[in-house]
């Protein structure tokens, strides 16, 4: 009864694995056009969301500062209400607290965090009134002078939704996690008109993943909303720039690639800022509902003082970006709207990241660019092209959203030439965000919650891995036609032979399926019993060719910890669970073994050095010939 390679008859089997896995294909082909159609459905609700939110921002802004009830575009920063407009950021965090408190916790914050941790922890299950709540907090917060952009409240408001969705609907987490980040980035595409940013923005930041079921949705959604953008708003870029940028010199990239290093530090202590005055709100022997009232009054002088740092201030982004402001302007408008930024966003009300940080960042790189003018006048740096690498590396640092920061600066702005020095300075960045700070702006709140998101994009190990590559175990196979006292008394005279599962065949050597040893020795079953009557796992096996992640599937489906390996009509072994953990414990080894693959010894120099003449000789003499 212990045989191994016993040749048997299989076409059968694999005919119907090769049907059931044509039925899968096709299957999941359904379900990816069923969900991309959802995901423009949802794209479409969410720009119509994202024109309500800009509507409902300009509402409340001409309401508070302007005492005028009327949806036409306006800034508060032309108010002319003096001392009491450092009441009016109070009453809108008052607001925003009583809303959190009564409604959901889930609207503080700027959105992004709050949408991973979902995704990490909660199979990107969203109470569905964040959908409404999120837009109208933002709109209270963003309204009365918040320092914040429109893109985070309703990037939560489109995922939000796009969870909802899948919570009515019978689809799987996966598929939810789908549809929340394509309402998210929908959102983004529809306030920004950047489709390929905000498909990075998915990739880098919500989805940690790269796959076609998931790259299609999302894809289509953001075009959605970048035709929603279009339609809804300007088919123009958003921060026009006043002169078209010029291709770099090599030492204007070199500055710029420095330049990218100090905004990279300024990022990682900017973040250090703002998640040390959320700490000491917590501190605060107050109810956090309160805390949003209390950074309103930061705001609020703030404000009083420098008028450019109150509400959206998309039109900040595009001054800094003109390179006609002063070094002293450029300054306040950084320090100021910094602190405010860091001190609302402390306090735990609704508002955005992104638009602080660009025009934070840029205003850093104007004034990077004026004294890099100043010191270095022959290089030719360009100081709207300064501000335009400075928001972007600013982002970079702050978020490590490396591609959506390069590919948001391009779309918005519409200036290809800045390709080069945007990829030097977001580089540079970069490395110093990952160099010195462990999480980023929108992951250390999760990651004090104990939730730790993904920072590689690697192959799966199962999914590029082979089952031939593996060695596989010795095949037991029991035939179908013995008793089952007969096998009970064979199995303990051979104690090596016992395993969880057996393989049975028939008289002619065709698989019939697994038997466990629970079921073989289960005394119900008397001793009479012929064993075939007991296999209930049939048509389970896993062919050489097969990946580890489908023989995983397999087990995980059947619960069963063995699989028959089946090559041309032979079983060739078995693939346990010990074999595939085999796998992970090689692919250690891989990345922490250091080894010399070329020696660089003396000798070896001298070897190599003696080849190179001889082979010089060599040529000399056929040449000579």
């Amino acid at each position: 009864m212990l045989i191994k390679g016993i040749p048997i008859s299989l076409s059968l089997n694999n005919s119907i694995n090769d049907t059931e896995a044509d039925e899968k294909n096709k299957y999941q082909k359904k379900r990816l056009i069923k969900l991309s159609l959802l995901a423009i459905a949802v794209a479409m609700v969410v720009s119509g969301f994202a024109k309500v939110l800009v509507h409902l921002i300009d509402l409340i802004t001409n309401i508070a500062f302007y005492q005028n009830f009327s949806f036409i575009p306006s800034s508060p920063a032309n108010n002319s209400i003096g001392w009491w407009v450092v009441l009016i950021p109070v009453v809108g965090g008052l607001l925003v607290g009583i809303m959190a408190l009564y409604g959901s916790k889930a609207i503080r914050g700027h959105g992004i965090p709050e949408a991973m941790e979902q995704i990490l922890t909660n199979q990107s299950k969203i109470k569905p009134s964040i959908t409404f709540l999120k837009p109208i907090s933002a709109a209270i917060s963003i309204g009365t002078g918040g320092p914040f952009g429109a893109e985070g409240p309703i990037i939560a408001t489109g995922g939000a939704l796009g969870s909802t969705l899948g919570q009515i609907l019978k689809i799987t987490p996966n598929e939810r996690k789908i549809l929340l980040a394509s309402g998210a980035t929908a959102g983004m595409s529809a306030i920004f008109g950047s489709p390929i940013a905000a498909i990075f923005l998915a990739i880098e930041l919500l989805l940690f993943e790269f796959s076609p079921r998931s790259f299609i949705p999302v894809a289509l959604a953001c075009i959605t909303g970048a035709a929603g953008h279009h339609f809804l708003f300007s088919s123009s870029v958003v921060f026009p720039m006043l002169q078209t940028i010029l291709p770099a010199s090599n030492k204007a990239l070199l500055f710029y690639s420095i330049m990218g290093v100090a905004v990279g530090i300024l990022s990682v202590i900017a973040t250090k800022i703002v998640y040390w005055i959320e700490d000491a709100f917590e501190k605060l022997p107050i109810h956090w509902a309160l805390w949003p009232a209390i950074g309103g009054i930061a705001v609020g002088l703030i404000g009083y003082y420098e008028p450019k740092t109150l509400g959206v201030g998309y039109n900040n982004i595009t001054d800094v970006l003109s390179g006609t402001l002063t070094f002293n302007v450029i300054l306040s408008l950084c320090l100021l709207k910094f602190t405010s930024w860091a001190i609302a966003i402390g306090s735990g009300t609704s508002g955005g990241t992104l638009a602080p940080l660009l025009t934070i960042g840029g205003a850093i790189g104007a004034l990077l660019g004026i004294l890099g003018n100043q010191w270095f006048p022959a290089i030719g740096i360009s100081i709207p092209l300064c501000a335009l690498v400075g928001m972007s590396a600013m982002f970079a640092g702050a978020s490590r959203a490396f591609l959506t920061s390069i590919v948001f600066a391009l779309e918005t702005t519409g200036q290809s030439n800045a390709l080069l020095p945007l990829l030097a300075t977001c580089t540079g960045a970069y490395c110093v965000s990952y160099l010195l700070m462990t999480n980023t702006i929108m992951t250390e709140k999760i990651a004090r919650r104990g939730v730790q998101t993904p920072t590689s994009y690697e192959p799966d190990i199962l999914d590029k891995t082979l089952v031939e590559e593996l060695p596989l175990d010795d095949v037991i196979i029991l035939n179908d036609a013995m008793n089952v006292g007969e096998v009970r008394t064979w199995l303990k005279q051979e104690a090596d032979a016992i395993t969880s599962y057996f393989i049975v065949s028939d008289l002619d050597g065709t698989y019939k399926g697994l038997i466990s040893y629970s079921s073989l020795f289960n005394m119900q079953h008397n001793n009479d019993l012929i064993i075939g009557d007991l296999v209930k796992r049939k048509n389970i096996f896993i062919q050489p060719s097969a990946n580890l992640k489908t023989a995983v599937e397999t087990m995980s489906k059947e619960d069963v910890d063995i699989l028959p390996v089946i090559e041309e009509d032979h079983i060739i072994g078995i693939l346990t669970y010990q074999n595939i953990l085999s796998i992970y414990k090689r692919s250690v080894f891989e990345k922490e073994n250091k080894q010399v693959q070329i020696s660089l010894s003396r000798q070896r120099l001298k070897m190599l050095v003696r080849g190179q003449k001889i082979i010089s000789i060599l040529k000399s003499k056929k040449a000579n010939t």
